[in-house]
């Protein structure tokens, strides 16, 4: 290691960009151990040949490996390695980012194991003096660790730029000039700047990375059945998707409704199936008049590919099915349709559903007058089961009785920093509509909470109150029936309703697999029915513009009802809690009722991002740094023709050539002569270039008046060559050529 601080310096740099972006994937980040792996990553770069430093590289990877999955010596271990980088990578198409280390062992360990092996092929790369390949290597390393988790894009894509401009000007076995890398790479920067701040270019990445799945060998078609009550103690998917439904419906995103869970016992939640075999979809009394008019109705042709069930799907709320070729149906209070015997690939069948698509403004209206069936009957305000109801929102009192009710109850006792935190979120809510929106947004993007399929063990306490208090990680069980508890404490009519969300949308139908299932919370309101809330993040999102989990929320106008009569008490003050855009309070009133008409798809809840996306501002960046270069080269060459001196002109046009030589990869003395430049060109190039090497010498080396004269026949000699360089070279030799460094001093 002659130049061993060169290469230390530039292995940090490169080595403290990769673990950057690979360590901001999980919370908290154990810096200390990335720190580790960038250490053993200079291993190799003390060897003094290729075997001595493949030697030290397998030895640094086994350290490293042992290191990141808590690997022993043994011959398991590489089988165990093996299995537990494989397991963590696939966690990164199910775990949501940034994920908690305790919980995913083995996506910690890919990720310590993944700054290891960049940080080492850049260090290898330098080395060797292969500034492509360092470059090469810091790109990917830090490239697609950083499009995996959104934030921050320009600053971390800058930041990877400057050290691929690093590595190109620090590997190289000669210092040059650094004026011409100086301004490509001011360049480059300048245009990132710009490009991020265009509108035009403000939209997602356009490849997600994220989103990718490795190929799976094709295996028999499997049934797929679940068990829809709550289950708080991990849920974990198939490697492979299954698709389980195909459904002809509007394209406008669904949910696809299984089952409702209306009975609460010590937290977890249950289905009470009571069939009625004289009675239609729905119960008396807490159906709306508008879910009564066909027009109203969305059709459905369900066609059922591996899916073990007696309940038929259809998107909420379902109203009608036509099952002529399944056989006989029986139906329960809440809606959901049973069939006799248990559904298998093929079945089809056609279900019409009422979805009901209020505003914002139309549901804080909905005054909470409730009927018989739920003001009488409190089924769908009990908080326990047995009877322990909580009375409905508006009741005189109403507070003082739910504190009566916990301090009377026993089994209610464990559930209070529940009710505390539910009256902390939403208790000022002077709406059911306030309430519910409220909790969802909280849920969603303002309480701090995570998706996470395996969230941490509980101890001593409740799950939801856990949940909730503590850890706030957990999947859609966790957080519909959090939600939906914590609005029957207020005085809210909730229930989960357990299914499927959208799938994806192909060919004229949606496509839903086992990855789909779902639960969401469904809350009662006078003139609409049932509505669906979603407070998963990350996950779902109805189509109804008055819910926070929808891609067309619109937040203006729920902001405005929250700030207002119908709304939520100090709103104003705790708007950024909620997941509300944070704006001066001077202001915010103004530009609240300015937005409400027309209503106004706001993207400020987080639902559509408006920075550039990582990839696409990279390879922006990329076409820019390539135009730079290509700038600084005209640049450059035109710079050394401004003069009339006909020897400056000579040697200018030796420099051209031995540039266009140099940059098609043909080895120049430094020493070379014009007239030997010019038999290097026609060997290796088969350029003709026998005037332009007589005219420049005679411009050099003659008296003045020859000299002038032979510059002038110069200029035709130089267009010369650059028509037998279109003609003799193909497009990609050219290309090449125009974006090589090797001319400008930087290979």
């Amino acid at each position: 290691m002659a130049e061993s601080p060169r290469i230390v310096a530039l292995g940090i740099v490169a080595g403290s960009l990769i673990a950057w972006n690979w360590m901001r994937l999980e919370d908290p980040p154990h810096a200390g151990q990335a720190v580790v792996m960038i250490l053993l990553a200079f291993l190799p770069a003390f060897g003094r040949g290729l075997r001595s430093r493949l030697a030290l590289g397998a030895v640094a990877f086994a350290l490293a490996a042992g290191n990141a999955f808590a690997l022993g010596l043994g011959p398991h271990a590489p089988g165990r390695l093996v299995s537990r980088f494989a397991g963590g990578f696939g966690e990164f198409y199910d775990v949501p980012l940034p994920f908690f280390p305790g919980t995913h062992p083995h996506m910690h360990g890919a990720i310590l194991l993944g700054v290891f092996v960049f940080t080492a092929a850049v260090v290898l790369a330098v080395v060797s003096v292969r500034p492509g390949w360092a470059v090469i290597a810091l790109m990917v390393g830090a490239g697609w660790p950083a499009t995996l988790l959104a934030g921050h894009e320009l600053i971390r894509g800058s930041a990877i730029l400057v050290g691929a401009l690093a590595l190109l000007l620090g590997v190289r076995e000669k210092a040059r000039s650094l004026g011409p890398a100086a301004a490509a790479g001011a360049a480059v920067v300048l245009v990132g700047v710009f490009a991020s701040a265009s509108p035009a270019l403000a939209r997602h990445a356009f490849l997600k990375w994220q989103t990718w799945h490795l190929p799976t060998p094709s295996s028999k078609p499997v049934d797929v059945s679940y068990v829809w009550s709550s289950d708080y103690s991990g849920l974990t998917f198939p490697r492979k998707k299954t698709v389980v439904l195909r459904i002809q419906a509007p394209r406008r995103p669904q949910y696809w409704r299984v089952t409702e869970l209306a009975d609460v016992v010590q937290g977890r939640w249950r289905e009470e199936t009571v069939l009625d075999q004289g009675q239609g979809l729905g119960e008396p009394g807490l159906v709306p008049r508008a879910a009564q008019d066909a027009s109203n109705w969305i059709e459905q042709r369900i066609k059922v590919e591996a899916l073990r069930e007696t309940r038929l799907p259809a998107a909420e709320v379902p109203v009608q099915f036509n099952t002529s070729q399944l056989g006989a149906v029986d139906y329960d209070r809440a809606g959901v349709a049973y069939l006799a015997r248990q559904l298998h690939q093929g079945d089809s069948y056609t279900a019409w559903s009422y979805e009901p698509q209020p505003t914002p403004q139309q549901l804080a209206r909905s005054k909470p007058i409730y009927p018989p069936e739920i003001a009488g009957d409190k089924k769908y305000l009990e908080v326990e089961w047995g009877g322990i109801w909580a009375p409905p929102f508006g009741t005189p009192g109403r507070e003082r009785a739910v504190d009566n009710l916990f301090a009377t109850h026993y089994q209610l006792k464990p559930y209070l920093p529940l009710y505390r935190m539910a009256r902390r979120v939403a208790g000022g809510a002077r709406s059911p509509y306030a309430a519910a929106v409220a909790l969802e947004s909280w849920f969603r993007t303002g309480g701090g909470f995570s998706y996470s399929q395996h969230p941490p063990l509980t101890k001593g306490r409740p799950v939801l109150v856990d949940f909730v208090t503590r850890t706030r990680s957990g999947y859609c069980q966790h957080f519909a029936g959090a939600m939906a508890l914590m609005l029957r404490y207020l005085g809210v009519p909730a229930r989960l309703a357990a299914g499927f969300s959208s799938g994806h949308y192909e060919n004229g139908e949606w496509v839903v697999t086992d990855h789909d299932a779902h639960e969401w919370v469904e809350v009662w309101f006078r003139g609409w029915g049932w509505v669906p809330f979603d407070p998963t993040p990350s996950r779902g999102g109805v189509s109804g513009a008055y819910s926070a989990s929808s891609s067309a929320f619109d937040s203006a106008a729920a902001a405005f009802i929250l700030a207002g009569k119908d709304g939520l008490k100090a709103f104003a003050r705790r708007r950024g809690e909620l997941g509300f855009p944070l704006r001066e309070s001077a202001a915010f009133s103004a530009d609240i009722r300015s937005s409400v008409s027309p209503p106004l798809h706001d993207v400020s809840s987080g639902h559509r991002s408006r920075a550039p996306g990582l990839l696409r501002l990279l390879a922006l960046a990329l076409l820019a740094l390539a135009a730079a270069i290509a700038g600084v080269k005209l640049a450059v060459r035109r710079s050394r023709y401004l003069t009339r001196d006909p020897r400056r002109l000579a040697r200018a046009s030796r420099r051209e050539l031995r540039d266009i030589l140099l940059d098609q990869r043909v080895d120049v003395p430094s020493s070379a002569t014009m007239v030997e430049l010019t038999e290097l060109a026609r060997a290796e190039l088969g350029l003709e270039t026998a005037g332009l090497g007589l005219h420049a010498t005679v411009a050099r080396f003659a008296p003045p008046a020859y000299a002038r004269e032979a510059a002038r026949e110069l200029r035709g000699s130089l267009r010369a060559l650059r028509r037998s360089l279109r003609q003799e070279l193909t497009r990609t030799d050219r290309t090449r050529g125009l974006l090589s460094l090797r001319s400008l001093g930087l290979s």
